[in-house]
């Protein structure tokens, strides 16, 4: 039997480490990779018996880059604090790992996400996935602020059946911080790539994106939550515009 290490990165998460720890129970390392948290969480953390560690945040690969070789297992199971391995992903990586040989470096893993306490079945997240389930030796992520993923090139990746649960939201003013923060890390990662922004940019694209969430993606099948993921997802988009203005301007303030 292999053995995995769960590491989980964290910032200002003390409503969530404990769950998301007790949920990797079954790991034979737990690791929390903490920013600097301003509340409990590193104590919890340390209670639970987890090992932890703490590193100033500079951005969510550059970080994960720097825990991965902190783990001392070959596989590594990467989670964020709102997430929970449930039983079955547990079973899943278990009997994967009990195998003499494995042909593959990484895994892809899905979300069951939940919002305002209701499952989101629909609204274009019922797609998602991401590499979380890696080896130490060969995996590293990219540098993009939002959206991060391991580097595909010359690994070989699977796909688990079994999900992680994601609980995304706290409370509104929780997930518009959140946000506002991908918003940022986004205009940092487009800014070079866009041009003149212009109404195109901060009210067809938002328009766009709302339409995609909610008639393309099913987001109406979700009901009231369905349009307000809908909503959110396009004002998120518009954000990201209004923030590269911003930047451009201060720059010009700047020369003046």
């Amino acid at each position: 039997m292999q053995k995995v290490s769960a590491l989980i990165t964290t910032f200002n998460e003390a409503e969530n480490i404990l769950s998301a720890i007790n949920s990797v129970r079954w790991a034979d390392e737990i690791l929390v990779v903490d920013s600097f948290s301003g509340d409990n969480t590193l104590e919890l953390a340390k209670q639970s018996g987890a090992k932890t560690l703490q590193r100033i945040y500079t951005g969510p690969g550059e970080q994960k880059n720097w825990a991965i070789p902190q783990a001392k297992n070959e596989w590594v199971l990467l989670m964020d604090a709102d997430e929970r391995a449930t039983p079955a992903l547990m079973a899943e990586i278990n009997e994967l790992l009990s195998k003499p040989f494995l042909p593959y470096d990484a895994f892809w893993i899905g979300f069951q996400h939940y919002f305002m306490n209701k499952a989101v079945r629909y609204s274009g997240w019922q797609n998602d996935k991401t590499i979380r389930l890696i080896r130490r030796s060969v995996c590293r992520y990219n540098a993009n602020r939002v959206h991060e993923e391991i580097i595909t090139d010359n690994i070989r990746v699977g796909t688990l059946a079994n999900r992680f649960e994601h609980y995304t939201y706290k409370d509104l003013d929780h997930f518009v911080d959140k946000m506002q923060r991908y918003a940022s890390w986004s205009a940092e990662d487009y800014e070079i790539s866009t041009n003149r922004i212009t109404a195109y940019h901060l009210a067809v694209k938002p328009f766009i994106r709302f339409c995609k969430h909610y008639f393309w993606k099913g987001g109406f099948l979700d009901g009231k939550v369905g349009f307000i993921i809908s909503s959110l997802m396009a004002w998120g988009v518009m954000m990201r515009y209004v923030k590269i203005i911003e930047k451009r301007d201060a720059q010009i303030q700047e020369r003046v």
